[in-house]
């Protein structure tokens, strides 16, 4: 798969956790405690703008599934390896609310995830 394209969200934010498969997987399921070896990118719900991607970086990045943001924790358990999926993650499932102290405290982000691995 290559790099995907997110467009900025139609409508008002969702107050909850959205969560959409684009492509579905065939491989090793995670579940809550897996270690996910992923690609993403993430974009403001708003304006579309990207904040991150490790397409950007060259390369996936491995990590256990229960030291990520929320929306990730609920998002994630459950995809398949080969699957990519968006997941659209309000403010308090996401980095909190507005003066939490991280720079997307307060914004609705939208990721895009194609599960490459699972230990």
């Amino acid at each position: 798969m290559s790099k995907p394209q997110i467009d900025a969200q139609a409508g008002p934010a969702p107050e909850g956790l959205v969560v959409a498969d684009l492509v579905v997987g065939d491989g090793a399921e995670a579940t809550a405690d897996s270690v996910v070896d992923v690609h993403y990118v993430g974009v403001d719900f708003e304006t579309g703008e990207e904040f991150d991607s490790s397409w950007d970086r060259g390369d996936s990045i491995t990590f256990p599934l229960s030291r990520l943001i929320a929306g990730w924790q609920q998002g994630i358990p459950g995809m398949r390896v080969g699957g990519r999926r968006q997941l659209t993650c309000p403010p308090e499932l996401a980095y909190g609310p507005a003066g939490a102290g991280h720079f997307l405290s307060g914004r609705t982000l939208v990721f895009v995830i194609d599960l490459l691995g699972v230990e």
